[in-house]
């Protein structure tokens, strides 16, 4: 069975998720990574630089 490759975005989204969870991030405003849209976590990934 193929594969079907990611999206750019999901690919972005989950180098960001891995990026803030090696720096102790696992929960943002009560909610678990995986459950916030790429804005979210683009937005809480560059406040934290």
């Amino acid at each position: 069975m193929e594969q079907i490759p990611e999206s750019k975005f999901e690919d972005k989204r989950s180098i960001i998720i891995d990026q803030l969870v090696e720096q102790n991030v696992f929960k943002i405003d009560g909610r678990q990574l995986y459950e916030l849209s790429l804005y979210e976590l683009m937005k809480t990934y560059t406040e934290d630089l």
